[in-house]
């Protein structure tokens, strides 16, 4: 019944609180109580996250069926920068939210129009191929933007909150890795997690059962991103406690010229906002 409401009036959904806590990056501290309306940002109270979102279509090339890791790789590397410069720019609505967003300096990295690249893809929405390829975007976007993190924190130090907690962040990061590397659900690599991942398809992958001329491309950047972020992180930390979110884009889309928001299917032929 709880699933039915929220489908039907297109809440943002059901958080599965124990699961949130698990991938908490900071869990030492305080743990995660809710997240902010729309549902992608979940951490520490009165802390803020400020937000930028890529099209992942303006990356892909419908007539060679690719999709251009170098630029996406690129992309993600300036805008984590960029964010990061957001957090001293940002103007927060209270002093204590200002004081935490300081000493944490969460990112919200993210991407948008997943559904529309899948249809010119000629890749059904609701598929095995289509997870895949979701799953090595979503990981590349997020391990790189982990491992600029961790550059800037070589020139500028680890976010203030970093070394109290850089256990539990590692072992969030060591985790993620695992998943972007194929570790089975079954495998006890897995951290602390009670409910452990779906990783990446990466036998589904290997067998060329994608249709995306460079996918088992998408799927190498995949572990190279996380092997990097894991590497720099325990050599320098993080500059931030978070990097990256899906958010639902369902107003700034429209100003990207997206077809679909966030990662979801297409709503309708027709929409009205």
């Amino acid at each position: 019944e709880i699933a039915e409401a929220a489908w039907r009036c297109a809440d943002p959904g059901v958080q599965y609180d124990t699961t949130i806590n698990e991938w908490h990056t900071c869990s030492g501290t305080a743990r995660i109580n809710a997240s902010n309306p729309c549902s992608e940002y979940m951490f520490l109270d009165n802390t803020a996250c400020n937000l930028a979102s890529l099209n992942v279509l303006k990356f892909y090339d419908a007539k060679a069926r690719q999709f251009d890791v170098e630029r996406y790789e690129h992309a993600i590397d300036v805008w984590t920068i960029v964010l990061e410069i957001s957090v001293l720019m940002a103007a927060f609505p209270s002093r204590p939210i200002a004081e935490l967003s300081y000493k944490y300096r969460t990112l919200g990295l993210g991407y948008a129009n997943l559904g529309a690249m899948l249809m010119q893809a000629g890749i059904a929405y609701d598929s095995d191929e289509a997870r895949a390829i979701c799953a090595t975007l979503s990981a590349i976007l997020t391990g790189r933007s982990y491992r600029m993190s961790a550059q800037m924190a070589k020139e500028h130090g680890p976010f203030p909150g970093f070394k109290p907690d850089r256990d539990n962040m590692l072992r969030v990061i060591r985790n993620h890795r695992h998943a972007a590397h194929g570790e089975a659900r079954s495998s006890q690599r897995y951290e602390s997690l009670k409910i452990r991942p779906v990783p990446i398809d990466h036998a589904l992958i290997a067998a060329g059962k994608v249709p995306l001329a460079n996918v088992k491309e998408l799927a190498e950047r995949s572990k190279v991103a996380w092997d990097d972020a894991l590497s720099l992180g325990e050599k320098y930390g993080y500059r931030n406690a978070q990097v990256t979110v899906i958010a639902p884009t369902g107003t700034i889309g429209l100003l990207m010229d997206c077809d679909t928001t966030g990662i979801e299917p297409d709503f309708a032929l027709v929409k009205f906002k």
